[in-house]
């Protein structure tokens, strides 16, 4: 790892480098567009003019411009030198999915899930030209032969090729160009009528568009026309997720939702002139056996034979993204990001007579390959452990570094064996784990439950624990040393005790802090309280619409907090099970509760990627911790109080510090008043059918708190201007009544 270019709270949705290989432009999923320097590593400009999350980002040749396409259906061109936008262009109906600049041209291509490419001339900054050839969504583009090619692909399997020509002025529009070699797969010939700007193509299902289309430009009156060649087959059956060239233009690829990348050769010119002639002379010497005349008709090559096939690569899981250089050797890197959270290299030999893509190296060690289930801190707050379906994490608090990695089964509840020297795991299987970490090994396993261990906690006097499963059932368990049969000494093994069994699912087990009450958390949305010594029923507490997923009892004894699949969080008092106050807590279900140690504070973590604070004594909500990007699964609060960690599906583990700023709750609601009102404003302006609006061109501009401001600001500037002047008016009236010199 060399860099890090840190930016704000929102996910990162897609990248694009200069052509200097400078700077790198970044989109969020907010709307916003950051370009930060690779030298320095500090943002330079920051964008803001989408409503919605950038899709893709790209820069014209020189590096002068960057254009813009998001979930808005908008395309923003930017000015990157004077760090401001130029123009918004509207026309697409749904979501942009790639913008492509043509060189020399001052055209841009652009595509998006309406099933449309649009072209649009940034002179006159409109649209002159439709493709509509597709039946779904446009996924990606490429441009190839020095642009005078357009490969598109969508959700089927064929990647759709357009051949692009430029009639200069003064060429009649109808007059048929000279054929050259392109050979469609289907066959197709060109059928143009006089004043008719469609033709058909063989393909009975599909209508190919070709598209005479005049714009005008400050040179010349130039006439653009857009052709379907033919299809290439993919391997995939799926949508195409990104289909992308290298800088040179040679090698094209693509994948879909699967494992597999598809790699494409396109000859240049003169490789295509070569094959020509090789296929003209074996015409001949054909011709010639047979004793026949030579063919009168030239001979063409079909588009497989112009886009080669070179090789699929298949990754060891499914690919996310990729990227791809051609070094000047004939050697093709490729890297590849996965969706389990590895990012892999590839080198290709081109010049092999059967390519074979080797894995050159691979970035795995850093986190988890799955969703991180459950979440524990030592007693001493340093060691965090971290469950998943295929490893068990132990990481230091204070560097962040991954320490140990053991594997394990799917894992849904783990904790630290009192003295930190060994872990816990319970498993989707019903299996209990016991991990020693000074080894890294695996010491014992033993069958708990006859389905899935949902929870686990640790019983206050630190002799056993507890667990409750999809059995039915509460187990309790006690820790004992047993002789090893490979060493002399003694090692810590788990004796189950006693059993309780219950009517339905137990899915969270919490003990008091006094070691006298059991909470149990039932699939049939109550919480039942046991006596520990008599396991004798105690109290019912019901209220949840849905299944409580997580609970935790306050320091003291006197509250337990209930969170719920029904998105609110319950306070209920302990003596006599009265519920204090119902809590609308999160936007979904609430999947953890942990109250903070020696107070009446508790955090609650929820699938609406938000984790929060609230106070139980006051039934206040104190604060939200905003960071994740999808459903939080789990966090866990160091025994000091001073640290909260979390896991996410977005496969991020996040570190959260307690500071010693004071928190005036007045501030937050202030803060949080202006985001809604922000999200209210930027509403405003948009229409209500997406792509609906009023004509083609508008202002790069976006609508926030802090140009309405600026406006405010300038409005009253002009005010003061206006009455200032009107005194220094009036000042000179009366010095002029008084025959006074001003």
């Amino acid at each position: 790892q060399v860099l890090i270019l840190k930016g704000l709270k929102q996910e990162v949705s897609c990248l694009c480098p200069s052509p200097d290989g400078l700077h790198l432009a970044v989109g969020y999923e907010d709307g916003s567009i950051r370009v930060f320097s690779l030298l320095s590593g500090e943002v330079n400009i920051t964008f803001n003019g989408h409503k919605a999350a950038v899709t893709t980002l790209q820069y014209d040749h020189l590096g002068g411009r960057l254009v813009s396409g998001s979930k808005d259906t908008d395309v923003i061109v930017w000015d990157v030198i004077n760090e401001s936008g130029l123009y918004r262009l509207r026309g697409h109906k749904d979501a942009v999915t790639q913008v492509l600049f043509l060189k020399e041209k001052n055209l841009l291509v652009t595509s998006g899930k309406d099933t449309l490419v649009k072209w649009w001339d940034l002179d006159t900054q409109h649209c002159f030209k439709t493709l509509v050839g597709h039946r779904t969504e446009v996924w990606g583009m490429a441009l190839i032969s020095e642009e005078k090619r357009l490969i598109t692909g969508s959700a089927d399997s064929e990647l759709r090729v357009w051949d692009i020509t430029y009639i200069q002025e003064g060429k009649d529009p109808d007059e048929p160009e000279s054929k050259k070699s392109k050979g469609s797969s289907s066959g197709a010939e060109e059928n143009t009528e006089e004043d008719e700007t469609l033709e058909l193509d063989e393909h009975p299902e599909e209508v190919s568009s070709v598209f005479h289309a005049v714009y005008q430009s400050s040179s010349s009156l130039r006439l653009v026309k857009c052709s379907r060649v033919g299809s290439i087959m993919r391997e995939g059956r799926d949508r195409v997720v990104t289909l992308a060239t290298d800088q040179t233009g040679k090698i094209l690829a693509c994948h879909g939702t699967d494992a597999v990348l598809e790699v494409f050769s396109v000859l240049s010119e003169e490789e295509v002139q070569k094959k020509l002639e090789k296929k003209m002379k074996k015409a001949k010497k054909k011709a010639k056996q047979n004793s026949e005349e030579e063919p009168e008709r030239s001979v063409e090559l079909s588009l497989q034979e112009e886009i080669q096939r070179v090789t699929n690569i298949r990754a060891s899981s499914k690919i996310k993204s990729f990227d791809l250089i051609l070094s000047p050797k004939g050697e093709l890197k490729i890297v590849l990001l996965l969706q389990n959270n590895i990012i892999e290299s590839y080198n290709l030999n081109l010049s092999a007579q059967v390519p074979q893509a080797v894995r050159a190296s691979r970035i795995t060690i850093g986190g988890h390959r799955s969703d991180v289930r459950t979440l524990a801190f030592s007693s001493d707050n340093i060691a965090i452990l971290s469950a998943a379906a295929e490893s068990v994490k132990i990481w230091n608090r204070s560097t962040l570094q991954c320490i140990r990695t053991m594997d394990c089964e799917y894992a849904l509840c783990s904790l630290f064996v009192p003295g930190d020297r060994q872990v816990i795991i319970g498993t989707k299987t019903g299996k209990l784990q016991l991990y020693d970490l000074a080894s890294g090994s695996l010491m014992e396993t033993l069958n708990a439950h006859d389905g899935a261990v949902w929870s686990i906690a640790l019983s206050p006097d630190q002799r056993g624990f507890v667990t409750g499963g999809a059995d039915k059932c509460v187990k309790f368990w006690e820790f004992e040393l047993v002789k090893d049969e490979s060493s002399v000494q003694k090692r810590l093994s788990m004796k189950h005790v006693r059993i309780l069994q219950l009517d339905e699912d137990v899915l969270c087990v919490r003990y008091s802090p006094k070691q006298t009450l059991l909470a149990v958390s039932l699939l049939d949305c109550t919480v039942k309280i046991f006596y520990v010594d008599t396991l004798k029923f105690f109290l019912s507490l019901y209220g949840h619409k849905l299944p409580v997923l997580c609970m935790d009892i306050s320091y003291d004894g006197t509250l337990i907090a209930t969170g719920s699949a029904d998105r609110s969080v319950k306070i209920w008092g302990l003596d006599f099970g009265d519920c204090h106050r119902s809590l609308f807590a999160h936007d979904d279900s609430v999947m953890y509760l942990q109250f903070v140690a020696k107070s009446h504070l508790f955090f609650t973590a929820g699938k609406d990627s938000k984790i929060k604070q609230w106070d139980a004594d006051k039934f206040e909500h104190i604060q939200t911790l905003e960071g994740h990007h999808q459903e939080v699964w789990c966090l866990a609060l160091s025994p000091n109080g001073d640290y909260v960690v979390s896991a996410s599906h977005d496969k991020s583990l996040r570190l959260w510090e307690r500071t010693r700023e004071p928190l005036v709750l007045e501030e937050e609601r202030e803060m949080q008043r202006e985001a809604e009102y922000e999200e209210s404003v930027a509403k405003e302006d948009q229409p209500v059918v997406a792509g609906e609006t009023q004509g083609e061109t508008g202002l790069a501009g976006k609508k926030t708190i802090e140009t309405i401001k600026a406006a405010e600001r300038i409005m009253e500037a002009i005010e003061l201007y206006r009455e200032e002047m009107a005194k220094l008016q009036e000042h000179k009236a009366i010095c002029k009544a008084a025959g006074k010199e001003v």
